[in-house]
């Protein structure tokens, strides 16, 4: 297993680092009811999924 030599500085962490932030989900809106969700789920206003409607139990 390889072990490093030298420390790295903090700058040259955060450097490595700078890449590491997170990025914003996708949203998909519903073709049904026009309501904002992630997509490929089932949507939590009107229960439809690919222009069909699912049998899960939807969230009030």
């Amino acid at each position: 297993m390889a072990v490093p030599r030298n420390r790295h500085s903090n700058s040259r962490k955060n450097m490595r680092r700078a890449h590491h932030a997170k990025k914003a989900k996708n949203i998909a809106t519903c073709d049904n009811c026009g309501a904002q969700s992630l997509p490929h789920r089932i949507c939590s206003s009107c229960g439809q999924y690919g222009g069909r409607a699912m049998q899960a139990a939807v969230k009030a």
